[in-house]
């Protein structure tokens, strides 16, 4: 097949971003999927305040709003059934009122690859990418095969890999670091018959894991449960998820006589890091620089501003016409300095929402403090930074000294 400048692998929202980002820049692009369009996806289908101005940038809000969408006011947050609180978004530092989407993935995919095809991007559908080639200590492109098993050659200045968790980087060059969190588990599926009681995002944390609870149409929700994968032992998926939300008095009270549209899917929710490649012609955006709890862990707004600070560094390696290893490693450095502070809080909150007593606590505090409430409320909607609350003072006030006892809350790890 015919050479590029850059060959993307994978064509969801990192995927996309990247690849509408780099095309602005005169670039060649081949952006590579195995899937066929339109195709489903586990997603908690809640995307924070801060997208919006990347969906802007890419061209694609104005076909968002068209579809009408959800708009959400906030975050709605209860502990063990003990404590609650809700909070709408802060307005920005600007004065603008915020408020995140809510699309589905089915929906958002298909708009964005929309922009896609109306672009100089060429789109190959159905084409599994089975390995890197080299040259030297670069890579220089992908081999892999069509749909009818021919298989290709496919060569690139560049290869930016948004395959996601298991994406061809990580597992060739065995790039992905395990955490300390192991064994979870994301359970998801529509229901249909829903009356929330307001445009919010409603996460319930209650044994044996939490809930995330997005409204994405007319009496229509997503409900994703994160629980250990052991809960499940022997029990049929479906009926274990349908029992365990609405164990929850709070979620049966919400999704009233709601019932699951459809089978429910799974995928694992293990958070994991990334190394940095070891070899130059290679950058690696979304989830296949590492993944976060989804409980703070906004995955589409990630991907797109991963792809964003990417094609920045990508643009200037095609402007030194350098594609090395130094030239590329620059946006690890500036991805890690972004997303650090936000990794590190949803560590932190990890342990927090399986500390019961200790949670229970710090979400009365949120609702008696409506300025800690907003401000952790903004960082998870990616807009003000993480390190308001990551810091002594947030900490201190939040819980009165409480976490200042748990040592394992301020450890510092490496992202």
């Amino acid at each position: 097949m015919k050479p590029y400048d850059i060959i993307i692998i994978g064509a969801g929202p990192a995927g996309t971003s990247a690849a509408l980002f780099l095309e602005k820049r005169g670039c060649r692009i081949a952006l590579l999927d195995q899937a066929r369009f339109p195709r489903d996806k586990v997603c908690g289908e809640f995307i924070s305040p801060a997208a919006d101005a990347i969906f802007s940038e890419l061209g694609v809000l104005e076909s968002i709003e068209a579809i009408n969408p959800v708009r959400l006011k906030g975050v709605a947050l209860s502990a063990y059934e003990r404590s609650w609180v809700q909070v709408d978004y802060p307005s920005s530092a600007d004065g603008t009122t915020m408020s995140s989407l809510s699309v589905e993935r089915l929906m958002l995919d298909n708009l964005m690859l929309g922009q896609v095809r109306n672009s100089q991007v060429e789109l190959i559908e159905g084409f599994k990418v089975t390995d890197l080639l080299f040259d030297d200590d670069n890579v220089c492109g992908v081999k892999g095969y069509d749909e009818g098993k021919i298989e290709f050659n496919i060569h690139a200045k560049v290869v930016v890999d948004a395959g996601g968790r298991n994406s061809i980087s990580l597992r060739r060059l065995n790039l992905k670091q395990g955490s300390s969190s192991e064994g979870k588990i994301a359970l998801a599926a529509h229901w249909e018959g829903v009356r929330l009681p307001g445009q919010y995002c409603y996460m319930h944390i209650s044994r044996p894991g939490y809930t995330g609870i997005a409204p994405v149409g007319q009496n229509k929700a997503n409900v994703v449960l994160i629980v250990d994968k052991a809960s499940l032992a022997g029990q049929d998926v479906d009926d274990f998820y349908r029992s365990t939300v609405l164990k929850n008095p709070l979620r049966r009270e919400m999704l009233g006589a709601g019932e699951p549209a459809e089978k429910v899917r799974a995928v694992d929710s293990l958070a994991y890091s990334v190394k940095t490649p070891p070899c130059g012609g290679l950058v690696l955006v979304g989830d296949a620089t590492g993944f976060i709890d989804p409980f703070t862990g906004e995955g589409i707004y990630l991907s797109l501003r991963s792809s964003q600070l990417a094609s920045g560094v990508i643009a200037g390696a095609f402007n030194n016409f350098d594609f090395s290893k130094k030239q590329l490693e620059s946006y690890d450095r500036v991805r890690r300095m972004e997303f650090h502070k936000k990794f590190l809080l949803s560590k932190m909150l990890q342990r927090l929402i399986y500390s019961p007593s200790l949670c229970i606590r710090v979400v009365k505090t949120l609702g008696e403090h409506k300025d800690l409430a907003g401000m952790l409320v903004g960082v998870i909607g990616d807009y003000i930074p993480a390190g308001r609350v990551v810091c002594f003072e947030y900490l201190l006030r939040l819980a009165g000294g409480t976490l200042l006892s748990q040592p394992s809350f301020l450890k510092t790890e490496k992202v």
